[in-house]
């Protein structure tokens, strides 16, 4: 049965995806403006944007430990608001070493946001009993329509950075600190016996997970770095793709990245539904088969509007997989799901790093239609690590197994 805390906190966590998902998509869709701000060259330009997800991915870690003095909630509190402000430090400098500085910043507090967020969305999920991790990253994928329009609008009116910054962060930041106050964190521990405190507790536990040294991660953390070099693929060569090898206009060449965004976002708002239905297992299943198969249509697609399909239908099938892995450590790892999830987080990032470069260099190689099959074929990974989205063990090898809980609603004493 909910509580009012534990709805006001699904409410409060729901808006923080949203607002870092409109902060995200003003950042990455005007990045041509941030280069031309601060004259950063052709060359350089992928040292600046490879900066972000590394210290993304450092920032992880630091939160793995973080969490282990401060609740997961605290983090999100004060991580976000440093989102927003760093991003507005983006639009308001004028030499490349403002831009640096923000864009480091940025970097760091966005690591610690993803994992933060994602902590407490898994520990909410258990709490409630029920799929509602999907609904997050809906929000986000509905943040992130929100703030391209928003760019779109900014760049049509020929608006500077800072201008187009600045009402965004004036709104999205005391907002964000007001449903601070309702973060809903993980029911404190039962009193341990023989007299140990809380925090001997936690270092038991967290001591004996690093001793099985999340063997049962690492078929997850396969499975989120292959969605994200599929999702990066989407986002930076989408729009060239259905222009140079397809033949769209230049107009129509936006409109792919739309789709998949619409249809990430719509995925996401029915796919709780679909997992408390048919289970995490065939709905991961189904969402790799419909991304692999979009990704083979825009392989083989005779022009563009064929080609559209094929983002659409991987829009569809990969928007399950990310928050299912979220959810799927969070059982693997109960007593200790915020470190699992720190640690898969950093994978976010991987895929990110490897699959813009991954498809540039294989397009220019070989051919981009061709390239288009090498993100379709990792992609099909998931379906040979399905079994580790189920609430049975999933067996990969001798030795590799350890006791879990199988009810993903119960764990009102996680640590």
């Amino acid at each position: 049965m909910t509580t009012v805390a534990m709805r006001r906190g699904r409410g409060a966590l729901g808006f923080s995806f949203f607002v870092q998902g409109v902060t995200f998509a003003l950042l990455v869709t005007r990045i041509p403006a941030i280069q031309d701000r601060y004259g950063i060259s052709d060359g350089l330009l992928p040292a600046f944007l490879a900066a972000v997800p590394v210290l993304a991915g450092v920032a992880s870690v630091l939160t793995e430990r973080l969490v282990r003095r401060v609740p997961p909630s605290a983090v999100l509190r004060w991580s976000q608001p440093v989102v927003l402000l760093a991003l507005l430090g983006v639009g308001a400098g004028s030499d490349m070493w403002h831009v640096a500085l923000a864009l480091g910043v940025f970097g760091l507090a966005v690591g610690a946001l993803d994992a933060s967020m994602n902590m407490l969305g898994v520990s909410l999920q258990r709490t409630y009993g029920r799929s509602i991790m999907l609904g997050f990253h809906a929000a986000y994928s509905l943040g992130g329509i929100v703030g391209a329009s928003a760019a779109w609008l900014a760049a049509h009116e020929h608006l500077g950075l800072f201008a187009s910054y600045a009402p965004a962060v004036a709104l999205l930041l005391p907002l964000a600190l007001l449903g601070s106050r309702f973060y809903a964190d993980r029911a404190p521990a039962t009193a341990p016996a023989h007299g140990k405190d809380t925090k001997d507790t936690k270092d038991t536990n967290t001591a004996a997970a690093a001793h099985t040294g999340f063997r049962l991660l690492l078929p997850l953390c396969l499975v989120m770095a292959c969605a994200y070099i599929g999702d990066s693929t989407v986002s930076n060569w989408s729009a060239k793709y259905l222009q140079d090898v397809l033949g769209s206009s230049e107009q129509l060449a936006t409109v792919p990245y739309n789709i998949y965004m619409i249809t990430t976002l719509l995925g996401r708002a029915v796919g709780d539904l679909g997992v408390r239905r048919l289970g995490a297992v065939t709905v991961v299943r189904g969402g790799t088969l419909l991304a692999a198969g979009g990704f083979a249509v825009v392989a083989l697609a005779p022009g563009a509007w064929v080609g559209m399909l094929g983002f659409t239908l991987l829009g569809l099938g990969l928007c399950v997989i990310v928050p299912q892995t979220f959810a799927a450590a969070g059982r693997l790892y109960p007593e200790v799901s915020d470190a699992a999830v720190a640690r898969l987080n950093i994978f976010n990032y991987v895929g990110f790093l490897i699959g813009s470069p991954l498809v540039g260099a294989l397009g220019d190689a070989w051919s981009y239609r061709g390239a288009m099959l090498v993100p379709m074929a990792l992609v099909l990974v998931t379906l040979v690590h399905a079994r580790s989205f189920g609430p049975e063990p999933a067996r990969y090898g001798g030795g590799h197994e350890r006791p879990r809980v199988v009810d993903v609603g119960r764990g009102g004493n996680e640590v």
